[in-house]
């Protein structure tokens, strides 16, 4: 196999929510438990990764 022939990709969502209010909390949590739920891993606060086997498998969480 060639090399070209791998694509494997990494999807790195950066992010920065206000949690200043109460609803404000609530909305971090829901985007952080959606982004998890998607496969997403913590790799540092406020930034998470996940790897993909294609590109078509990366076009199609980063459209979520």
């Amino acid at each position: 196999m060639r090399l070209d022939e791998y694509r494997i990709m990494w999807i790195l969502v950066f992010f920065d929510l206000p949690t200043d209010t109460k609803k404000d909390r609530i909305n971090y949590t829901r985007f952080r438990k959606a982004i998890m739920k998607d496969g997403f891993s913590m790799f540092q606060f406020s930034i998470y990764t996940r790897h993909c086997m294609s590109r078509e498998n990366t076009d199609v969480h980063v459209k979520e």
